[in-house]
């Protein structure tokens, strides 16, 4: 009749509203003093990217976020503008990304405009990567209960990119481990695994490639 007996999963971000209210409150605190902190750099990447080639600075692509909801994702572009092409994830010297660009995306600096998302409440600090709408829908049709990622809000980073599954997804057995810790997350979320996470997020940049 519509009435949940058993709950077979869920996560302390979804039965405490308290919890998940101190968890909210912190990312946009802590966004907003690491965009403060970091405005300088902000502004010296922009006009590297403005002079480096044609295009935005800012490139926005949608993505899904809490329950499957769509928003607009934020990054520094560091691709060349190709008109009508279909989605590609990026790979080993795809020569779609600009010099500027390939230090962006091997340091995550192109990652920091989406700090704005944490602010506007579409991301967290913490939780899931948001994946491209395209990468969704092929990987939920191969990957049983894929989409379940989405029971919380996407984060900048995770459990999964501190534990060497961040970059490109080649093979499905990656982005199967990738999921895995996203569901441990979301099952054991606590704020000390925030804490962890955000911690150990600089040394697993250095350690894991990304493109």
């Amino acid at each position: 009749m519509g009435m949940p007996i058993i709950r077979l999963s869920e996560s302390p971000l979804t039965t405490n509203q308290f919890l998940s209210l101190v968890k909210e409150i912190l990312d946009r605190v802590l966004a907003l003093i690491t965009l403060v902190i970091f405005f300088p750099l902000l502004a010296v990447v922009g006009v590297l990217i403005r002079f480096s080639s044609k295009g935005p600075i800012i490139y926005r692509q949608q993505r899904h976020g809490l329950n499957g909801k769509v928003f607009w994702l934020y990054k520094f572009r560091s691709m060349k503008i190709e008109n009508n092409e279909k989605f590609r994830q990026a790979t080993a010297n795809d020569n779609r990304v600009t010099p500027i660009g390939k230090f962006l995306r091997k340091t995550s600096i192109d990652e920091l405009p989406q700090l704005f998302n944490v602010l506007k409440g579409d991301m967290s600090l913490v939780g899931p990567r948001p994946h491209a709408i395209e990468m969704n829908d092929y990987y939920s049709k191969k990957i049983q209960s894929y989409m379940t990622r989405h029971r919380i809000k996407p984060g900048i980073t995770g459990l999964a990119q501190i534990k060497g599954f961040r970059g490109e997804t080649e093979q499905m057995e990656k982005m199967q481990s990738r999921f895995e810790y996203d569901l441990e997350y979301i099952n054991n979320w606590t704020l000390l695994l925030d804490l962890k996470i955000l911690l150990a997020t600089p040394l697993a940049l250095m350690k894991t490639p990304a493109y």
